[in-house]
Order: C-alpha cells, then structure tokens, then sequence
C-alpha cells in the first residue's frame, strides 16, 4: 500500500515537493477513529515513546525514592536540545542516584543551536554525553538501577534488567510483541522496537486518559504526562515544535517527537491516541502533519489558532529573508480530520 500525500512544498504556485505518510488515531477503547495511509505498517517509533520508557522510572518507586521533580521527569521523558538547562538538569538526576555522567552510555552530541556550541567553545569546553538528546532518558534508567540495586553497566544491551523491563511496560502499553526479530539499534545504543502505527495511537489513548490501566501505572501515566506539559521546555527547548505546542495548549495535549518523521500524541479531552509517520523521514514533514491533527481533532481558541497556524503552514525564507514557498498539509487531509466517524 502507497501511503497518500499528507504534506506538501509550495514554491510559488507549484508544488516542489511532497511529504507521504500514515497516520493513526485511536480512542481509549481501542477503536480506530482515523486511518490515513497504512496505519497497521509496522515502524520504529524511536525517541516518540521515550514516556512510555518512563513508566517504570515510576512504577519502580525510584523517582519518588531520588524526589525528581517534575522538570526532571520531564528530561526522562524528553529529546533535548543540548542547552545548559538540559545538561544541568540531567547532571542533577544523575548525583541524586550518587552517579555522574561518565555512566552514560548515550554517546557525546553536539548542542542543537549554535548559540549553545559557541557557549561551550567560548568557555573551552567541549561537549560530553550529558548534552546528548537522549541524556536524561538515560539519566532515568541509570536512577532506576542505581535504587533497585541492579549494575548500572551495561543498562544499554538487550538482556539488561533495565532493557527487559521496559520492553515489557512497551509491550503491555501497544499490545504488541518486542522482540529480536523486531529490535533494531536507537541513536543512543538502547534497542528499539517496529511496532504498528494503530499499536501506539492506542499506547497513547491510555497514556493520555489511564483508561484499562492498573491504579500503579495510571498513576505513573497521570504523573508523567503532568511533569511533561507543565515543563515543556524540558521536553524539547528552544525553536522546538514539541516544546512550543505544548506551552500553547497548556495541558490539553502532550506531544513527543522521534527520528525520522515519527510523532505520537496524547489528546485526553478526546480520549485519543495518536502516531503518524512521515515516509521520508523529515521532521517538517512530521510537523505539519502533527499540527495538522491538532487543528482538524481540536476546538482552538483565538491564541491557539494563531500560535498552531506557524507549524501548520511553514514559511519558507531564502536568504535575503524574502518569502518563497510554504509547508503545508494538504487540504483533503484536513478534511478527512475535520469530518466525525462513527465509531
């Protein structure tokens, strides 16, 4: 199956270019609500379920055991931008747990922004793993470890209690079946599993509500989708659609981002779920889809249809700062999320 045209590049009065994918939204129940494109294609949803990898950080006692706060359980949950806060933060979570950042085995990254690679070249310093994207996910698992008293080394390999453990919270949460023939290696050396696009939108249906969930795991649900939308900076940052969207709709949606064009969403007013996936990868792509479910699915206000309005229609600049083109999510998309379905 040929996933449609979801998004595409207008360049004067053509289109340049164009974005395909699938998208998957799905209620509490279970029950598919929206399916553009291929929704039962398996995909590798990446950094976009790192909240659903939180949950045991929960379950287990050790954020309550550490007292991370909810910026801190936000960072657990989160693809960073690199910048002090971020750095510090997981700094901090990792002294907490009596470790420093020579455990982490998320590999050394580079700020996103320049502004932030020039403070550390400013200050002769050069990045360390605490700057990596992925820093206070793994920040989470080593806490995890560090307070059942399981070895810290090696949190990162497949059969490591830390690894085990998730993937069966992963499991539990989508339905699905995690295993070798399904894993794959992150960015960040964890494994990571293809999972169906549907599988996740309902993920997050009961991330988002708690519905069908024991008391324990609603509740750790309830407390990261909380930290998340009242920290959205630790989410993201800077110039971050994840960041700026949750900061726009104050709670009424959670958003996460994962490589290459995959994105999930939380939308408890509705009791939705949501996972798309732009084929090509590109997170502009990914965006506009993304902003397009929030403008077809939500009643905006005045401020957010004016704050969503940005992401759902990209300016393109060249550079002379002069306007050339647009990003933009096509019209028969926006109607296909804007008409009821019978559930």
């Amino acid at each position: 199956m040929s996933n449609p045209v979801l998004v595409e590049v207008i360049r004067g009065n053509s289109v340049e270019s164009r974005h395909r994918g699938a998208i998957a939204i799905v209620d509490e129940t279970g029950a598919t609500v929206h399916a553009i494109g291929d929704v039962s294609a398996s995909v590798f949803p990446r950094s976009a379920v790192k909240a659903l990898q939180a949950i045991p950080l929960i379950e287990s006692g050790a954020a309550e055991a550490l007292d991370f706060d909810e910026a801190e359980l936000a960072l657990a949950c989160s693809s960073h931008n690199g910048e002090q806060i971020h750095a510090n933060t997981a700094r901090g979570m990792l002294r907490k747990a009596g470790l420093d950042e020579s455990a982490l085995l998320c590999g050394v990254q580079w700020p996103k922004h320049m502004q932030d690679q020039f403070e550390l070249v400013k200050t002769d310093q050069s990045p360390c793993p605490l700057h990596n994207n992925c820093s206070g996910k793994h920040a989470g698992f080593l806490a995890m470890a560090k307070t059942l008293g399981i070895p810290t080394e090696n949190y990162v390999d497949y059969d490591h209690p830390v690894q085990r453990e998730l993937r069966q919270v992963v499991e539990e949460m989508t339905g699905g079946i995690l295993g070798h023939d399904n894993c794959g290696l992150d960015g960040c050396s964890i494994p990571t599993y293809a999972i169906e696009l549907q599988k996740t939108a309902h993920a997050f249906a009961k991330f988002g509500t708690g519905a069908g969930l024991a008391p324990l795991r609603a509740e750790a649900c309830e407390q990261l989708y909380e930290a998340c939308v009242n920290e959205p900076y630790m989410v993201a940052g800077r110039d971050r659609f994840c960041t700026s969207v949750m900061d726009l709709f104050k709670g009424r949606a959670f958003l996460k981002t994962g490589a290459e064009g995959v994105f999930c969403a939380s939308l408890p007013e509705l009791g939705f779920g949501v996972a798309l996936k732009c084929d090509d990868g590109g997170t502009r792509g990914a965006e506009a889809m993304m902003a397009g479910v929030l403008a077809g699915l939500l009643k905006l206000d005045n401020k957010e249809h004016n704050g969503l309005k940005p992401w759902l229609s990209q300016p393109l600049h060249n550079f002379s700062k002069r306007h050339v083109g647009d990003v933009r999510v096509v019209d028969d998309v926006m109607r296909q999320l804007q008409a009821p379905k019978d559930l």
